[in-house]
């Protein structure tokens, strides 16, 4: 029963925390669609080449709001699989506040915060490059489409923009509450000490499985590996992709708001390739933060 009551509060509290960014997004998403209409979306897709660049940049800050800003803004056309990836990657997530509350060193702190973002950027920007070079399409969708598949009566005329963000950012806390719940659950019930001894058994294995663990879409997954490298049992290259792949409830944003379940899986496998890819690169570099 106890477990029961922690996994209540702990969802709770995730998804409190993240409905202010949430609520922010689909007033801003209306406000777009009502505005300035098809010319607006013209002139973001024209200027969608430098997302990546602050995608990198606004995934700094350290919560795990801004991977659901950028996997609703992605699913209503607005940015480019490489914005969101460069969001997804660079996002702090709870890292950040684990890192101050422990007293980490301030140059420890800026040198994890700097690299996630670089690899952000530059991951998002190849990602990009690399689906133009092979003319890879999506398909065409609008703001609107994610607005039809939510029945929020915002293509009313005299419907009210904050009530149509409302309603977007009920549907979504509430998916995230669920699910956050059950893995929430489910962590407890495998055990710390399990997660542990599993990670951290062998360096090149540890790199691949410190990204499973970090695909978790719950907050507690980069509290986990934070906690595990401060602990001094992960190593810097095990410790950085787990916390790359760590969007916090984005992904589970993406696959809430995305209706292109093959489009939403091949993110997901991009985005924990790009985990384990650049985890190897300092793992093998010995880099430590």
């Amino acid at each position: 029963m106890e477990m029961f009551i922690d996994a209540v509060k702990d969802a709770g509290i995730d998804t409190l925390k993240l409905l202010p960014f949430l609520f922010l997004t689909y007033v801003i998403m209306e406000w777009l669609e009502r505005s300035t209409g098809e010319k607006q979306e013209r002139m973001l897709k024209k200027a969608g080449a430098m997302g990546p660049l602050f995608g990198g940049l606004a995934g700094i800050v350290p919560q795990c709001g801004f991977s659901a800003a950028a996997a609703s803004l992605y699913a209503g056309g607005v940015i480019t699989t490489g914005a969101l990836l460069a969001v997804f990657l660079s996002t702090s997530d709870e890292m950040l506040p684990m890192l101050i509350s422990s007293r980490t060193d301030s140059s420890v702190i800026l040198h994890i915060l700097l690299a996630k973002v670089c690899i952000g950027i530059v991951s998002g920007f190849v990602i990009d490059g690399v689906m133009r070079l092979v003319h890879y399409r999506t398909d065409e969708r609008h703001i609107h489409d994610l607005c039809e598949a939510e029945q929020c009566g915002c293509e009313e005329e005299e419907g009210s923009i904050l009530k149509a963000a409302f309603i977007h950012t009920l549907h979504i806390a509430l998916f995230v509450f669920a699910i956050s719940f059950v893995l929430t659950l489910a962590v407890e019930g495998f055990g710390e000490d399990a997660i542990r001894s599993l990670l951290t058994s062998r360096r090149i294995i540890g790199v691949f499985l410190t990204s499973l663990v970090g695909l978790i879409p719950n907050c507690g997954a980069s509290v986990a590996i934070t906690q595990l490298y401060l602990d001094g049992m992960l190593t810097g290259g095990q410790m950085m992709s787990g916390l790359l792949v760590s969007a916090g409830v984005g992904i589970l944003v993406l696959c809430r708001t995305n209706r292109h379940v093959k489009e939403n899986l091949r993110i997901i496998v991009l985005l924990y390739a790009c985990g384990v890819f650049w985890g190897l690169i300092l793992e093998a570099m010995g880099i430590v933060f």
